[in-house]
């Protein structure tokens, strides 16, 4: 007979109104205690029979409720940190890093799941329960179970360490983007020329609420792509790039020393656990499987863009000389390659910006999903949330089920971190009592807001991204995995984007662009001609695109296989992105200083896996485009077979059940970069 139902490790949405920086530190350690008193009261019991709902699906249930209860406190320090808060969080963080450290070194919880995996019980549990247990045990090796005292007692410490150095990481990136402030005065307004009217606004809009005349530029995305891309002045070009390029390198809030001893945690973790390097460590449960894989995997991709862009190069350096740039820097990049792509398409980003205001792309992101998906969104009035931007959703699904609920951030403004991303709240799905607990969760950017008499306009790619967001919480919302361990985003890394990138290809789609699109002034949908452009456009520096994610990969993963600290770092880098890059000043203006991905996020190792997740999603689409883009039957097997899924099988799995095949490795190159090989190189 079926296990009795365990009570629910989720409660109502998490709130944020109540988090306090006083109350914060007392709140965080109640929850780690009362964590603690569970963990050591099942490992206690090994008295008694061992069951699945005893051990695994206790323990499931403990690191659930402190992931739900911990989820608030983070997206807070995301989007609305202060001073305050900060310290706060700061003086908990080695509390919870310690916490997390300790629990697959705890070795009564340890013997309680090798208890259990040697019961008839394991021996017969369905596929889906024997995966949860199998991937359990495989975290529980390879986090150091297996290591004497010495051992666990350095991972530990290695752990809460690489926490507080990872922390700071963010906190200095933050602080130095905040930092930088031109104010560009109404005598100075020739230096502004070139760049659009929306960015102009924002500019003087800014410069307002610091009682400033003229405009004020920062180094948010929405104030400093228009820069290098549009400004004709030079000078302004190479001072907002300088200025962005160089954060973190020097100073108080220098990261290299952070990122030194980063890497050399890593290093030293990794060689604790058993594995060759980090990048082994990090991809043994991933599809690639290990750091030798994955860069061979972008090894030979880079071959395969190598002549694009040889091509992409050969057409900016003539454009330049035509503009008189004789020496291209790379503060001149962008706008160059925008400059040549009006020439040849009669199209930039800024022209497609009044089809796409906000409200009306998430009204038609919405009918998209609802047509092809079954998933009907509902806005909701938002009650408890961080700043008067946020908008909060429901989720229903045709069958009547609350899948769940979503908040939204869109704009940039102090406190609140760069790019855009999507977190989970709360983890929620189908109960043995056959109820459903709606999962929890947010999406945040760092869009252009709206302006006096305007509404928040966004460009083509700002709209690819909201797309791109929103897969990531399609995947988390809808998934009917009946455990939370499994379901929604709990998959290896390099599969985790494919539902997001999948979602950007509707942004290309006519079909799809006509329900979306509408100009924020007449409602009109975006005309066929600039349709035409945009489409021919899509390749434009295709090549260049691709090798700059390629140089990042590649980076990364040398940093994590190679780099012993024998070598300056900033010269270390640098000349792991020359083959990548036009030339040696471009590879010194590298990111690494603020390259939260591998620093303050979960991509170390692991940012090939974007380039990964696009092989397969390009094939994928595939189906949508000879089936219908807005297929309703479509869109139930993906739901089916790949989104309502989770991690209950293995990716490779999910794949062919839908496509029924394994990948094309070729999908992802006749998209991006054309069908044929530029002429003028042979094959290698």
């Amino acid at each position: 007979m079926p296990d009795p139902a365990p009570p629910s490790a989720t409660g109502p949405p998490p709130t944020f109104a109540g988090i306090t920086a006083p109350g914060l530190a007392p709140t965080v350690r109640a929850v780690l205690e009362r964590a603690q008193a569970e963990i050591d009261d099942l490992a206690g019991s090994s008295g008694s029979p061992a069951t699945y709902h005893a051990a695994i699906q206790r323990l499931d249930d403990i690191v659930q409720r402190v992931e739900e209860a911990l989820a608030p406190v983070s997206v807070l320090l995301s989007v609305a940190e202060t001073p305050e808060l900060r310290r706060a969080y700061n003086a908990v963080l080695p509390e919870i890093a310690a916490f997390w450290s300790r629990l697959p070194l705890h070795r009564g919880l340890w013997a309680a799941v090798q208890d259990f995996a040697a019961t008839p019980e394991a021996a017969a549990l369905d596929p889906l329960r024997r995966r949860n247990l199998d991937r359990m045990m495989h975290q529980f090796r390879s986090a150091g179970a297996d290591l004497d005292d010495e051992g666990r007692g350095r991972v530990e410490e290695i752990r809460v360490e690489l926490s507080r150095l990872e922390r700071r990481f963010s906190e200095n990136v933050l602080d130095a983007t905040e930092a930088f402030r031109l104010h560009v005065t109404d005598d100075e307004r020739p230096r502004l020329n070139g760049i659009p009217g929306t960015a102009l606004e924002l500019a003087r809009h800014k410069a307002r609420a610091k009682d400033l005349d003229g405009w004020l530029l920062t180094l948010d995305f929405p104030s400093f792509e228009p820069v290098l891309k549009y400004a004709r002045d030079r000078e302004l070009r190479r001072q907002l790039h300088q200025a962005y390029v160089g954060r973190c390198r020097d100073g108080e809030l220098d990261n290299r020393p952070t990122i030194t001893r980063i890497l050399a945690l890593r290093r030293e973790l990794a060689g604790l656990l058993g594995y060759g390097d980090f990048s082994d460590y990090r991809l043994d449960d991933a599809m690639a499987g290990s750091g030798t894989r994955a860069f061979e995997f972008v090894r030979d991709l880079r071959e395969r863009t190598l002549p694009y862009w040889e091509r992409d190069l050969a057409m900016i350096r003539e454009k330049a000389a035509r503009m008189g740039i004789e020496s291209l820097k790379p503060w001149d990049l962008a706008y160059v390659s925008e400059a040549l792509r009006r020439e040849r398409f009669q199209f930039d980003d800024e022209l497609t910006r009044p089809w796409f205001p906000l409200d009306r792309v998430l009204d038609g992101l919405f009918e998209i999903v609802e047509r092809v998906f079954g998933v009907r969104v509902e806005e909701v009035p938002a009650r408890d949330v961080w700043h008067e931007d946020v908008r909060s959703y429901r989720l229903i699904a045709e069958d009547g089920i609350r899948l769940g609920s979503f908040h939204t951030d869109w704009f940039p403004r102090s406190g609140k971190r760069q790019g855009a991303w999507m977190a989970t709240l709360t983890t929620g799905g189908p109960r043995p009592d056959g109820d459903f607990v709606p999962h929890t969760g947010m999406m945040a950017g760092n869009f252009a807001p709206p302006v006096p008499g305007k509404p928040a306009l966004l460009t083509h790619r700002s709209v690819q991204t909201i797309f791109h967001e929103f897969g990531h919480l399609l995947h988390h919302c809808t998934s009917r995995v009946p455990l939370p361990s499994r379901s929604g985003m709990q998959v290896p890394w390099d599969w985790v984007e494919v539902p997001s990138q999948i979602m950007e290809n509707w942004t290309w789609e006519r079909e799809a662009l006509s329900i979306f699109s509408g100009h924020h002034e007449t409602g009109e949908p975006l005309p066929d001609d600039l349709y035409r452009r945009m489409l021919v456009a899509r390749r434009f520096m295709g090549g260049q695109a691709q090798m700059r994610q390629l140089g990042f990969a590649t980076l990364d993963l040398r940093l994590h296989r190679e780099y012993d600290g024998r070598q300056e770092l900033m010269s270390y880098a640098e000349e792991v992105l020359r083959p990548f890059v036009l030339d040696e000043s471009f590879a010194r203006s590298h990111i690494l200083t603020t390259f939260s991905h591998l620093f303050a996020g979960g991509y170390a190792s692991a940012y090939y896996s974007y380039m990964w997740s696009e092989v397969l999603e390009a094939d994928a689409f595939g189906r949508f485009r000879r089936e219908g883009v807005l297929s309703r039957e479509t869109g139930a097997a993906f739901m089916d077979t790949i989104l309502a899924q989770g991690d209950s099988r293995e990716p490779d799995r999910m794949f062919r059940a839908f496509m029924g095949r394994d990948p094309d490795p070729e999908a992802l190159l006749r998209r991006n970069l054309g069908e044929g090989r530029p002429a003028g190189r042979r094959e290698r």
